[in-house]
């Protein structure tokens, strides 16, 4: 079955006529998609070869064109400087840690009180997944756009890693699809997989 998608993206970047902007904008927009299926899903479509000869000509575009650089640019997390100390930033909303249940009758409990906390006697539906331990984060967007990252800290305040985070492939840097929130947070675990530690373990 053809992609319309893929289609759509090859047409304009064959298409010689076609303004430099769009050009640019069919390319991030490309890469965004190979990277979710190498990185998140794990189910690449392109080789690596491919992926690089995509990623030299925006790269290209962009120094040609600087005015037409985005901040959510697929470039822009490369060759960011990975800083080792961090200022302190203050929570809009605290960040607290998940409590523990460990039987039926704490489970029993932890549903009567989501339906008090919703004013409902209605059967809920939960969804369930494993609990991964990693570095708690809070990932910031203002317009779509990803401005800021800090760990949990005291819950109160964390430290800025903003920098480090932007070199993290899985992590978007400018949101896409429609009724994006003007600023909305995105919290969760930052982890490391068994491969990208054993690699980093072979480099050290």
């Amino acid at each position: 079955m053809k992609n319309p998608f893929r289609q759509r993206v090859r047409k304009i970047l064959m298409t010689t006529s076609t303004d430099i902007k769009q050009r640019i904008e069919a390319l991030i927009e490309l890469i965004n998609t190979y990277n979710y299926q190498y990185y998140i899903i794990d189910n690449p479509e392109v080789p690596d070869a491919e992926y690089d000869r995509i990623f030299r000509e925006l790269q290209s575009l962009e120094d040609q064109y600087p005015e037409l650089k985005q901040p959510g640019s697929p470039t822009q997390r490369v060759g960011g400087e990975v800083l080792e100390k961090f200022a302190e930033v203050e929570h809009a909303i605290p960040m607290l840690s998940l409590d523990n249940v460990f039987d039926e009758d704490e489970l029993t409990a932890f549903d009567k009180r989501v339906r008090e906390w919703l004013n409902t006697t209605n059967q809920q539906t939960y969804a369930a997944e494993p609990k991964l331990d990693g570095l708690a984060i809070s990932i910031r967007y203002e317009n779509g756009i990803l401005t800021r990252a800090a760990t949990r800290g005291d819950g109160a305040r964390g430290e800025d890693v903003t920098a480090n985070v932007r070199t993290i492939k899985s992590v978007p840097l400018m949101l896409t699809g429609d009724d994006i929130p003007e600023v909305v947070e995105i919290r969760g675990e930052i982890f490391m997989p068994k491969a990208g530690f054993e690699k980093l373990n072979q480099t050290q």
